[in-house]
């Protein structure tokens, strides 16, 4: 059991620490959301400025210029006399960049609580640390799963103002690697959670036993 446990400890460190440097590298950078302009612009023959630009959770950026805009902060209390559509974008966006940085917190209380709980041996803090793992990666996926439709809905609303669908078609915009790298992480979370709770399931009280405190 002891080698088995080691074994478990050192997944649950290696994924752990991983998730979270992982998360913490995507909420920082500001490759969430890139818009490629290129083709637009080769085929005006120069006429258009370099509208190229990528963005992160906290501020949008363009390829050609090293300046960054901040993007429209969603607490601000004069936000009520904006449209309903935008409106709806400001919620979105304060959803996500709440609950990404929560898992991050839950992952370092995760952390600790796991390290304690295979110094002690103790099988309610390793069931305890699995669990917060595993919620962790749930506020993950749903910060991540509002991110994806923050931007299905952005790109909609530009559609309606810009009302040019051919010029759209020669815009390349997709997802950024900041974007994998949340998915990445929350991969990470799971295995970490499941490495806590195989570690439980191996400390905890077999049948016919008393279960220790």
């Amino acid at each position: 059991m002891r080698v088995h446990l080691g074994a478990l400890a050192g997944a649950a460190a290696v994924t752990g620490a991983l998730s979270f440097v992982l998360l913490a590298t995507a909420i920082g950078t500001d490759f969430w959301y890139i818009i490629d302009t290129e083709r637009l612009e080769s085929e005006d023959r120069g006429r258009l400025e370099p509208l190229s630009s990528h963005s992160g959770l906290w501020r949008t950026c363009r390829v050609q210029t090293p300046a960054c805009t901040p993007l429209m902060n969603p607490f601000w209390p004069g936000n009520v006399t904006v449209s309903d559509s935008s409106r709806q974008l400001l919620t979105m966006h304060g959803t996500f960049v709440i609950l990404l940085p929560l898992s991050l917190i839950l992952m370092v209380f995760g952390g600790m609580m796991g390290f304690l709980s295979f110094l002690l041996r103790a099988y309610l803090l390793l069931l305890l640390s699995g669990m917060l793992f595993l919620f962790g990666a749930l506020v993950t996926l749903a910060g991540m799963s509002v991110y994806i439709a923050y931007s299905a809905a952005a790109f909609r609303a530009a559609r309606c103002l810009l009302q040019e669908q051919a010029l759209l078609d020669r815009v390349d915009i997709r997802f950024g690697w900041s974007l994998a790298l949340g998915w990445v992480s929350f991969a990470s979370q799971l295995l970490t959670g499941a490495a806590f709770l195989a570690a439980a399931r191996a400390l905890g009280p077999r049948p016919g036993q008393d279960q220790p405190i």
